[in-house]
């Protein structure tokens, strides 16, 4: 009998709130009160992750063991403020083509996803639990701002893409996705830089983390 493979999580853990980053699927990171709760969280979103393996054309079925702690990391400052900011030891392993193309399509997939969101969300959102919250279009255009900044931490320089300017939109998605591809080294290749598997977790997690949010403002 074969058992489910476990899947690899990291633990980033802050003074007012813990991440559970499952460290081979880019974009699959939860934040919650505590370890169990962060881990709670992770397991609630598997369903819709789902969606992103879908559109990478990987299959989920090792994902669908326990979860396997692998490491515990101190936060820091941008972990508090609400995103995995922490570089962890499994994102220092070098790549093969296969792994690299692997983290390329899940985080294009992640665009794809977003994509979907924003063509059935309507401009004006429900507000936030506390009154607050961007509308769908600042919302992109704040994606985009960060996927700019995202971007020169593994070398691929573009200007905010203007909406709508699909073309810029695309070139700076493609050149991130190449630049992923491409990496072999699991170390940054520039000073003030980010390891590959670092960047797209990162990367994905922001998308995802706000075309969820767009689903669960929108009014039904």
């Amino acid at each position: 009998m074969t058992l489910p493979r476990m899947t690899r999580v990291v633990l980033e853990i802050g003074k007012s709130r813990v991440f559970a980053s499952a460290v081979d699927w880019p974009g699959w990171c939860r934040a919650g009160k505590g370890e169990e709760g962060a881990l709670d969280e992770l397991a609630t979103y598997s369903a819709r992750y789902r969606e992103v393996v879908e559109a990478a054309g990987v299959s989920f079925a090792d994902a669908d063991g326990d979860f396997e702690v692998i490491e515990r990391l101190p936060g820091d400052m941008t972990t508090d403020f609400g995103a995995p900011g922490v570089v962890a030891a499994a994102d220092l392993d070098d790549l093969k083509p296969l792994q690299a193309k692997r983290l390329a399509l899940l985080v294009t997939a992640s665009w794809t996803v977003l994509d979907r969101v924003v063509a059935v969300t309507p401009d004006e959102l429900r507000k936030g639990p506390r009154g607050g919250g961007r509308d769908r279009d600042k919302m992109v255009d704040h994606v985009l701002g960060a996927e700019v900044a995202y971007a020169r931490k593994i070398g691929v320089r573009h200007k905010q893409p203007a909406r709508p300017g699909l073309a810029a939109i695309a070139e700076l998605r493609a050149g991130i996705a190449a630049a992923l591809a491409a990496a072999r080294s699991g170390r940054p290749e520039q000073d003030k830089g980010w390891p590959p598997r670092y960047a797209a977790r990162r990367i994905a997690w922001h998308v995802l983390d706000h075309a969820w949010e767009m689903q669960d403002r929108t009014d039904a």
